[in-house]
């Protein structure tokens, strides 16, 4: 089997430095390292240097800006996430979408900044027609993860069923072919991770709200270990 990855999403959570520190400690006690299951942790960015120590998982940023410097104000550059020994980069999430009213082509120029810097694009996408302009130049798109996260089942409690998701999977794979690593996001959690990746067939999971409780976590990523 590939490496299987799960990568949690902290989003604009915990509000306390001391909570951010305790929920690092607490998973890096609570997980061991596994070569075939890359664990990765994307917190806000004001906590991304909080947990220095020996680390059993990767991080990552939940966004990025495209310039590598210069005038613009309350951004954070790609080499400013290398720097801090990032690894991975979360772009175009549907709430960053909704909210912050991100286009297909804003999405596009971060992920080439991100491989240019040579950081994992997680690109995030509800439906099959942004992967052609999100992916739009990049000659190598198996550099970059995809996560389908279908809006309805982002924060709600209501995952996809397993055969609706593997239908999805099967379109993203004939699109992009069988190279590309493919996550599921939306209302994972310990009992429905299993399914997403055998039923499925997704390489892993994009997990958001159990990301910030240490127990749900490291029960979803221990189920995805026994699946080795």
């Amino acid at each position: 089997m590939k490496k299987i990855f799960v990568v949690g999403n902290w989003k604009c959570n915990p509000v306390s430095f001391k909570r951010a520190k305790r929920l690092f400690v607490l998973l890096n006690k609570g997980i061991q390292k596994n070569r075939k299951v890359e664990v990765v942790v994307c917190p806000p960015f004001v906590y991304l240097q909080t947990y220095e120590g020996k680390s059993n998982f990767s991080i990552g940023a939940q966004n990025c800006f495209w310039k590598k410097k210069g005038l613009f104000t309350g951004e954070i550059s790609t080499s400013m996430l290398k720097n801090l020994k990032c690894k991975y980069v979360i772009i175009g999430h549907s709430e960053r979408r909704k909210w912050l009213k991100e286009k297909d082509d804003i999405i596009n120029k971060k992920i080439k900044a991100c491989l240019k810097r040579g950081l994992t694009p997680i690109l995030c996408i509800d439906k099959i027609s942004q992967l052609k302009s999100g992916l739009n130049g990049i000659v190598n798109k198996s550099r970059v993860i995809i996560a389908y996260e279908p809006i309805s089942a982002i924060g709600t409690g209501k995952a996809f069923s397993f055969s609706k998701a593997k239908k999805i999977n099967l379109k993203i794979k004939k699109f992009l072919g069988n190279r590309q690593v493919i996550l599921y996001g939306g209302s994972v959690n310990q009992n429905n991770v299993v399914g997403f990746i055998k039923e499925s067939g997704f390489q892993g999971v994009l997990v958001g709200t159990a990301s910030l409780e240490v127990k749900d976590f490291t029960q979803i990523i221990n189920r995805v270990k026994n699946l080795i």
